[in-house]
């Protein structure tokens, strides 16, 4: 399971127009499911999601997860994550989940995200704009 997480001063996503999930500060997940992926690698990859020290503390070093900040989370699927870039110029999606466990596992991350913190989602296999302002630049590939 991957997690292509970024620090951010506000993010949303948006659906045929309308804005379906919205945070201020907080993590932004774009999160990619692989074949061998569990419940279990999804639990072990929020605790880390959430925990991350990626937040300033009151020395400017980042030493604060997201959970310290009273942050909030955007969670959205985003298949391409999984794919194999390492040869030819086309990507192969060979690694990632079918799409039912893919989602599975996603709903799953997101309602035990949902039980720890304030969590906003995007809506699953669909087409998704995706509008953020990265705090930093702060971003990180965190992998289950």
């Amino acid at each position: 399971m991957i997690a292509f997480i970024q620090r951010v001063k506000s993010a949303s996503v948006e659906v045929d127009q309308k804005i379906i999930g919205n945070i201020s500060q907080g993590i932004l997940v774009l999160l990619g499911v692989e074949q061998d992926d569990n419940e279990e690698k999804a639990r072990k990859l929020l605790e880390k999601v959430l925990n991350y020290r990626i937040f300033a503390d009151e020395n400017g070093k980042m030493n604060l997860g997201l959970k310290s900040i009273q942050g909030e989370l955007l969670v959205v699927s985003q298949f391409t994550l999984v794919a194999d870039t390492q040869k030819g110029l086309r990507p192969s999606f060979s690694k990632g989940a079918v799409p039912a466990k893919a989602e599975a596992l996603y709903d799953y991350f997101v309602a035990e995200a949902q039980k720890q913190i304030h969590t906003e989602t995007g809506q699953f296999a669909a087409d998704m704009q995706v509008s953020l302002v990265n705090d930093g630049p702060v971003s990180f590939w965190l992998q289950v």
